[in-house]
């Protein structure tokens, strides 16, 4: 095992004594082809280029002597550290760190950064890369080949972002620009690249917390018909109750896209985006969408609405990861199945009605759930029943997408 092993961030600028001082005794140094080309790096050290740095670090495990690990950034934030340090190498580092290439990038932008999300971009979580990027209104991307602009752009189709494409940071070939998601993939861009993604009412938060203030939002789930205007009467799928057992059921986190097929009030689908998931919201009644719309404003969350009537307007939609269907019956709830979300939701009036959907979902490979849901609303003042509420309520999970 190396006597010891550091770890020195880069961003462009001159080394500091402490890494000049590692890299100078170093027997081993590992780096990209740009780190290997510096003038402090040793000429009697070994080389190791960084590619897989779970390699690197078994090269490293293996190596008597001292060595130094060359990284882009912090190498702490989304970089080399945590492979490092995983238990099977068995490797305690000293790390000198560096400004972040997310901080140099909202810092060219001259941005605060402090209300953004960070995600990190490659080949296998890209997808949940973009649904960051569709439900918060600041996102900063730390890009990979085959993951970056051009890509976030097409992806993002028919949501309009505005991208801040920082490239080669830190570097004589330095390059910020401006441009639109829908044009992103006209541009061929340089690696390695960082891009800042804006779009939809930014929130001026109180800057106590990173990210989103959950001090902004109302307190509580599954709110009451008033806080969605009050004016509209909720339709028999969208009730408190039934929106509480249907939340659960599908567990919306970040990452995640939710379709809400039969959107009505938008009131399913405002606290699903408020649990930090992309939401597309679906309705063939144009007052519905408008007033989805409205309610996602009201919340400040940017749920996608789109006006069509399902299944046929499904087929032009991404890839989900949970579905609610609110209405459409079983036509519906076969074609958003055939697409394989993780987890479906749906209700029915009467038993019958529950059994065909249940057949329906287990003939897709869904383990089905069926509870029949009664809720009665009593007035305080007189202790009276006002209002009755009875449903069927259905989930179905597909268990070859579950861990």
């Amino acid at each position: 095992m190396a006597d010891r092993v550091t770890v020195i961030g880069w961003d462009g600028s001159p080394l500091t004594t402490a890494a000049r001082s590692a890299l100078g005794a170093a027997t081993l140094v590992a780096g990209a082809a740009h780190h290997l080309a510096l003038p402090e790096v040793p000429p009697t050290a070994e080389r190791v280029r960084l590619g897989s740095v779970g390699l690197a670090a078994r090269r490293i495990a293996a190596h008597r002597g001292t060595a130094v690990v060359l990284a882009d950034g912090d190498p702490g934030f989304f970089g080399v550290v945590r492979t490092l340090r995983a238990p099977e190498f068995g490797l305690e580092v000293e790390v000198v760190p560096a400004v972040s290439a997310v901080a140099q990038a909202f810092a060219r932008a001259g941005m605060p950064w402090d209300d953004a999300q960070v995600v990190v971009a490659h080949r296998r979580t890209l997808r949940r890369a973009v649904n960051v990027c569709r439900a918060h209104c600041k996102v900063a991307v730390l890009t990979s080949p085959g993951a970056g602009p051009a890509e976030l752009g097409l992806l993002l189709e028919g949501v309009h972002r505005t991208f801040v494409v920082c490239e080669e940071l830190g570097t004589a070939r330095e390059r910020v620009s401006v441009v639109t998601s829908d044009k992103a993939a006209d541009h061929t861009w340089r690696d390695p690249n960082v891009v800042i993604v804006m779009g939809g009412h930014v929130a001026h938060d109180s800057g106590w917390i990173a990210g989103r203030d959950p001090g902004t939002d109302p307190r509580g789930w599954a709110l009451p018909a008033a806080a969605y205007g009050g004016e509209h009467e909720l339709g028999e799928g969208e009730t408190d109750r039934i929106r509480a057992a249907q939340l659960a059921r599908l567990g919306p986190r970040v990452g995640d896209l939710v379709w809400d097929i039969g959107c009505g009030s938008g009131a399913f689908a405002a606290e699903a985006a408020r649990f930090g998931a992309a939401v597309i919201a679906v309705d063939r009644d144009p007052d519905a969408c408008a007033r989805a719309t409205a309610v996602a404003r009201r919340f400040g969350v940017p749920a996608h609405v789109v006006h069509g009537t399902a299944p046929h307007v499904l087929e032009s939609l991404p890839e989900p990861d949970v579905v609610r269907v609110g209405g459409g019956g079983a036509a519906v709830v076969s074609a958003a199945a055939d697409r394989r979300p993780e987890r479906i939701v749906t209700h029915a009036p009467t038993r019958d009605a529950a059994e065909l959907l249940g057949r329906n979902l287990s003939e897709h490979g869904y383990a089905v759930e069926c509870a029949l849901l009664q809720s009665v609303e009593l007035d305080t003042r007189a202790w009276t029943e006002r209002k009755r509420s009875v449903v069927f309520l259905l989930s179905g999970l597909l268990l070859d997408r579950t861990a």
